[in-house]
């Protein structure tokens, strides 16, 4: 965990302590029960204090005693707006990208644009059609409808390169706020003002519509029953007191009661949960409910989709092989000349992979006129001065503008790429068949040392495509997935989850289409990739804004953080409240049964002191851990008996031990101080 992790912006921790007093309304503080019996305990005991002053002269101990309660509610109440505040920032960046723009309303999504009225962005409403050109910002979520651009989604992703949006198939959603940097787009709009993907993210980063995991209502009722038990033990000691002949203040009481509840965990509750999803938002994935980050850190299984997912979009240039008698240098100049005027993802990759191998000799041949690539014609190129003409395309119209046949060994080499799975293209000059380029999915940077970290925390793998299944078995070899599916419908991918999820296996699914959202729905975490389709964002519980498969380590990571987060510090305070027990209870009934002094051996110098002390210990030991429940338990790939005996052994040794010492220490600085 980097330093950045726990960072916090300027002005931060201000805020967060403007917010902790703000919180101290009975309607926030009960959504966690200890903080509010916490609460009512601190009011309680200030009406007590405030009595006897009233009475006549009054102790030093009551007032301190309420002070510090308030204190500790403060402190908790500070941690978990800590927490929220840490994506505040986030949040405004988003905030900023749906402000009010200029539109250019179309009556209908017509090729010749006729008709456009230019209005605010906040008139427009889901069905309607806008035209958006280079330079224009997109008014509001939508889907192309015709036209190709680039478009600059620097605002959401933090990538500043741009991306190609186009009518047609998955990369057709387009959100409000982003920038086109090229071309046109006819956009029509799916989302009404105040409901955009920007403003549900908004909503999301900032917990408005966060709520309690099943694990975590489980621990809540834990610590309620945890709470009612030691009020039972705190209300029978006045009783037992007044039968020994002595009497505990109801102030000593009231203050016991709260240092035995587990307020460290209760307290702390509420932030870890907040953190973790802070953490996926530091990693650019929205969550849109804490479960989903917890469910992530219980997945058995992952599911990818394969087209860009584990493969970008788009097929790339992957090798060029030459006709017999032609040489690798005279087909990539060809190569790169004939896809100078092609403008699509393949054509830029040709000219990159020819520019690759001819070691940037580029060739500098005079060019008299360019052959854009069009669908109809399925090839582009150049036509040299002298008459010459270099074409490039797929190997039919090649032959048919060629009007010859490629030779035996560059047509086993044409049938070879299509058999894997790949994309044939005939390179040619004149009438003469230079030889092929080899189209073909590549895979993502990294994905196979992810999919092996994957592997290492239990992860097991599965690549989904509706490819044959030589092709998928290429694929997956090569990404190094542990199982795929070939000739995948969106229904085989939805049987594939619910036969995984039957055998108990939590499941999450990858994918960026809106033949994904099924499956993605179904899903136990659900990752859409913002790159990909509406309804696969709609149907996503997460969605991740760098559209980087491999993202799911980080988000299994944050998962099993905050599980083990929430583990670790349950078991410290715990223990911390089992040894504040021990250590307080011998002190307060010294009087009563001097006999309790060979249990008194921490030397706590009166039942005042000692109440005071665990009081004061009970506050400061939420404000050591915050940072720990901010930054996370550490985790790294182990059994369930490790993780547990590490929990036991540090935080359960840990949480016996930090009381006795702590207390002990509190208790001579307030002697010294005369507090009590």
């Amino acid at each position: 965990m980097s330093r950045t992790d726990t960072a916090a912006p300027r002005g931060l921790y201000a805020t967060a302590a403007r917010q902790s007093v703000a919180k101290l309304s009975p309607r926030l503080l009960v959504r966690n029960p200890v903080i509010f019996v916490t609460a009512i305990v601190a009011a309680m005991t200030t009406i007590l204090a405030l009595r006897d002053l009233v009475a006549g002269p009054a102790g030093a101990v009551i007032p301190q005693i309420a002070a510090w309660l308030w204190v500790t509610v403060l402190f908790a109440n500070f941690a978990e707006a800590l927490a929220e505040g840490r994506g505040k920032a986030r949040a405004d960046t988003l905030r900023a990208t749906g402000r009010e723009t200029r539109a250019r309303r179309l009556a209908a999504a017509d090729a010749d644009h006729a008709g456009a009225e230019t209005v605010s962005s906040t008139e427009l409403r889901a069905g309607q059609f806008v035209l958006v050109s280079a330079g224009d910002v997109i008014p509001a979520d939508g889907e192309a409808v015709a036209g190709v651009a680039s478009v600059n989604e620097s605002a959401i992703t933090g990538e500043s390169a741009p991306v190609i949006r186009e009518a047609g198939g998955d990369r057709s959603s387009v959100t409000g706020g982003t920038t086109v940097v090229s071309d046109w787009l006819v956009v029509r709009v799916t989302a009404e003002p105040g409901k955009s993907f920007i403003d549900r993210m908004v909503a999301l980063v900032e917990g408005a519509e966060r709520q309690k995991t099943p694990n975590e209502i489980a621990l809540s009722i834990l610590l309620t029953g945890l709470t009612l038990i030691f009020l039972f033990v705190v209300v029978t000691l006045e009783p037992f007191a007044r039968y020994s002949g002595t009497s505990i203040p109801a102030a000593f009481l009231a203050a016991l009661f709260v240092t035995l509840i587990p307020t460290t965990i209760g307290g702390l509750l509420s932030a870890i949960g907040i953190a973790g999803m802070d953490r996926l938002v530091k990693a650019n994935v929205i969550a849109k409910s804490g479960r989903a980050v917890e469910a992530a850190g219980d997945v058995d299984v992952l599911l990818l989709d394969k087209t860009g997912t584990i493969t970008f979009g788009n097929r790339m240039a992957d090798a060029v092989l030459p006709a017999p008698g032609v040489s690798e240098a005279r087909l990539a100049q060809a190569a790169w000349l004939a896809s100078q005027a092609d403008d699509t993802p393949e054509g830029k990759s040709i000219v990159a992979l020819s520019a690759r191998l001819l070691g940037g000799d580029l060739p500098h041949a005079a060019i008299a006129r360019h052959v854009a690539f069009s669908a109809q014609t399925r090839l582009s190129g150049v036509d040299l001065d002298g008459g010459a003409q270099v074409r490039k395309g797929a190997a039919d119209a090649i032959m048919g503008h060629t009007g010859t046949e490629p030779g035996a060994i560059l047509a086993a080499n044409v049938e070879n790429i299509a058999r894997a799975g790949g994309t044939p293209l005939l390179v040619s000059q004149g009438t003469e068949i230079l030889g092929v380029i080899h189209l073909k999915d590549i895979i993502k940077p990294g994905v196979r040392e992810r999919f092996a970290q994957l592997r290492a925390m239990g992860v097991r793998t599965v690549m989904i495509t509706g490819d044959n299944p030589l092709t998928a078995a290429a694929i997956a070899a090569e990404a190094g997935v542990d199982d795929f599916m070939a000739e995948a419908t969106p229904e085989a991918k939805l049987e594939r989850i619910r036969a995984e999820q039957q055998e108990g296996r939590l499941v999450a699914m990858c994918g960026d289409g809106s033949k994904d959202a099924p499956a993605l729905a179904q899903a136990d975490v659900g990752v859409a990739m913002n790159s990909g389709t509406q309804a696969a964002k709609e149907a996503g519980n997460l969605i991740d804004l760098d559209s980087d498969p491999t993202k799911l380590i980080e988000i299994v990571m944050v998962g099993k953080q905050l599980l083990i987060s929430r583990g670790a510090l349950t078991t410290f305070s715990i223990a911390n409240d089992a040894a504040k027990y021990f250590a307080i209870l011998p002190a307060l009934f010294l009087g009563a049964y001097p006999g309790l002094a060979a249990l008194n051996f921490m030397g706590l110098s009166s039942p005042e002191s000692a109440i005071l002390s665990a009081v004061i210990f009970n506050a400061l030991v939420i404000v050591a851990l915050i940072p720990l429940a901010l930054r996370g338990v550490r985790y790294a790939p182990a059994s369930a008996s490790a993780l547990l005996r590490n929990n036991l052994l540090v935080y359960g040794l840990g949480g016996l031990v930090a009381p006795f010492l702590g207390i002990k220490a509190i208790d001579m600085i307030v002697v010294a101080l005369n507090l009590a």
